[in-house]
């Protein structure tokens, strides 16, 4: 993140704080199950974007915005809620000559896991996605694109998930031309803005089949298939004062559309902080769980957050 906008966002976080002081709390929609504050005595903790769930919810990755991982696994009650985490050391990620990566090329938001253990991380600067046999060693570049370098810098890769036949889709959080009209009219999202371009990699190359449609404020920080086989996308919008609105839509995956979309939640403003990782996955009552985790952007008026929804059948 540039120091512009880091500044920019104390200076919202710090309002937002002041301005939920005192408030009352929201109603959670449909489906909320709890949220688990995580805190670590460690600098190095903190701004999360993506995690990676294990298949029966227990094991967990998570990537934040300072070019580092962290492995662990989440201690559930007998009605399933997490009541602790026992987690490894804050590990930085390496580029592909071994080094940790350099100053400026740290920023990952996104993160796919492949059932052999493969995982994939994207990035906002540079838009890139690389592969690690293991997260501890050396990375892969990926093919990159010329159109991902015209996605705007703090707003590019933040969403990536890969499917059961291990194809990769990710996109970007927003596009230049949108950034360009909010800052004129003065708006936190655009509604009338662009499609965004899904982008899908698939026998060693990129291809752009289709777009994930633009619906309201709502900008995608985060994506993950489901054990049902839809794509689903978490997305986010910030209200100023009032805090942090998300929302999960998922979608059926063909060859050249996303279609049959469904809105699953969408969360009161200022109820949950600033959500940007999600994982799917199935309960061991059969239902679909949403796993999701907050972004506190190493600011002490942000906190790092678990947020678990159960979906209905």
């Amino acid at each position: 993140m540039s120091g512009r906008s880091r500044v920019a966002v104390i200076a919202a976080a710090a309002l937002v704080a002041i301005g939920l002081q005192g408030s009352a709390n929201p109603t959670p929609p449909a489906g909320f199950i709890a949220a688990y504050r995580w805190s670590v005595a460690d600098p190095r903790f903190g701004g999360f974007s993506a995690i990676d769930m294990s298949a029966d919810g227990t094991e967990f990755t998570v990537v934040n915005d300072k070019g580092a991982f962290v492995q662990g696994r989440f201690h559930r009650t007998a009605e399933g809620t997490i009541a602790s985490v026992e987690a490894g050391p804050v590990t930085r990620l390496k580029s592909v000559n071994g080094a940790p990566l350099a100053a400026g090329a740290t920023d990952s938001e996104g993160l796919a896991i492949a059932p052999d253990g493969t995982a994939y991380v994207s990035f906002e600067g540079p838009a890139r996605v690389l592969r690690y046999v293991s997260l501890d060693g050396p990375a892969q570049a990926l093919p990159t694109p010329p159109a991902f370098r015209d996605f705007p810098h703090n707003a590019a890769l933040e969403a990536l998930a890969i499917d059961e036949d291990g194809v990769l889709y990710t996109f970007p959080e927003d596009l230049a031309e949108s950034k360009r009209i909010r800052l004129l009219i003065g708006q936190r999202g655009n509604s009338k803005g662009p499609a965004f371009p899904v982008w899908r990699f698939a026998d060693g190359s990129w291809t752009q089949p289709f777009d994930l449609p633009r619906d309201g404020v709502f900008l995608p920080v985060s994506a993950d298939f489901g054990p049902d086989g839809r794509l689903y996308v978490l997305e986010r919008s910030f209200h100023g004062l009032a805090g942090f609105g998300s929302r999960v839509r998922s979608f059926r995956v063909g060859a050249e559309v996303l279609s049959d979309q469904q809105v699953h939640l969408q969360s009161p403003t200022g109820l949950h902080d600033n959500l940007e990782g999600l994982s799917v996955w199935r309960d061991k009552t059969g239902a679909i769980r949403l796993t999701m985790i907050s972004d506190d952007n190493f600011l002490p008026v942000q906190r790092t957050e678990i947020v678990e929804y159960r979906l209905a059948d």
